[in-house]
């Protein structure tokens, strides 16, 4: 009996794969893995079999692996060489553990030395690693959220704002909601017939950011503005209100959930055209339509960020 593991179940988007899964799969099959044993208290209690995972060390990730030929690996909540160097121990355990298949959750173009953004370092080298190490494997290069950008809105209309500042340009994004991410990843975990395979998860169509706005206000009876804004420019912006550069910040006083510097370069990605892929194999994976903006607005509450939940 095949047995698939499933990382970081004790996180907003590892919680939600955990969810659909169970749907998909016998959870005599499921592994359930977080970081800390009373994350995983509530999973045990429905019978699942839960391990403790320690991304800092590849010996010990291996043992959490052991006897699972599926590996389900979210990239983790921190950007730069802390997470490149998780992200290898988990490859690594793969390895050591005998795993067949590894199934990443990516970012679109993150196989393009050219993608700006700084995200697309870590997942550029993670897909690397995967792609180098024997194992077979299923990469899911996720679109930009849409609940990041359906928050900053809310934010912002709770605020008393009047617009919203980004540098996007006039770039294009095909925004997938995590809600759907999530069910790709649960997909893919569940499918037997995909292998070395790279696939875009891309929402249901391109908008810029300006569309994006419309379609919100024309949902919410609000009236909420772009204001164009260059790289320059929206760091200040940040730095003004609070908002974390990077991983390591405080994010205890911050109107937003994010990194400036990972909003930045995703808003120059965006501008000079990396994030319009218009090849989407969502439907084909998962059987359906991906959840549209409008129906995002017109059910906000349900489509917010949350809570950060980091990884140690």
């Amino acid at each position: 009996m095949e047995k698939i593991v499933v990382n970081g179940v004790d996180g907003n988007f590892g919680g939600m794969v955990a969810q659909y899964v169970q749907k998909l799969v016998p959870k005599e099959q499921l592994i359930f893995t977080a970081p800390k044993e009373e994350k995983l208290k509530q999973f045990e209690q429905d019978g699942i079999e839960c391990r403790v995972a320690d991304f800092n060390s590849a010996e010990k990730l291996a043992a959490a692996f052991k006897g699972a030929q599926k590996v389900l690996l979210i990239s983790m909540p921190f950007v730069g060489e802390k997470r490149r160097q998780a992200h290898k121990n988990a490859v690594t355990a793969c390895v050591n553990a005998g795993i067949s298949q590894i199934v990443y959750t990516s970012v679109l173009s993150a196989g393009n030395p050219l993608n700006p953004s700084v995200e697309n370092v870590d997942h550029g080298y993670t897909e690397a690693l995967i792609q180098n190490s024997g194992l077979d494997y299923i990469l899911l290069r996720n679109s930009l959220f849409a609940e990041a950008f359906t928050s900053d809105y809310k934010r912002a209309v709770e605020a008393g704002e009047k617009t919203i500042e980004k540098n996007m340009g006039n770039g294009r994004v095909w925004f997938i909601s995590r809600k759907d991410a999530a069910f790709a990843a649960a997909c893919a975990l569940a499918n037997h017939l995909l292998h070395r395979e790279a696939l875009n998860i891309n929402g249901r169509e391109p908008l810029s950011y300006g569309e994006f706005l419309k379609i919100g206000n024309k949902a919410t009876n609000h009236n909420i503005s772009y204001t164009r804004k260059t790289d320059a420019e929206l760091y200040e912006y940040f730095d003004s209100i609070g908002v974390p550069r990077d991983t390591d910040g405080d994010f205890s006083k911050s109107p937003i959930k994010a990194t400036s510097e990972g909003m930045v370069t995703f808003g120059t990605t965006v501008r000079q055209g990396y994030l319009d892929v218009p090849v989407s194999d969502f439907s084909s994976l998962c059987g359906r339509l991906p959840i549209s903006v409008e129906e995002m607005f017109e059910d906000l509450n349900n489509y917010l960020l949350g809570e950060r939940h980091p990884t140690e």
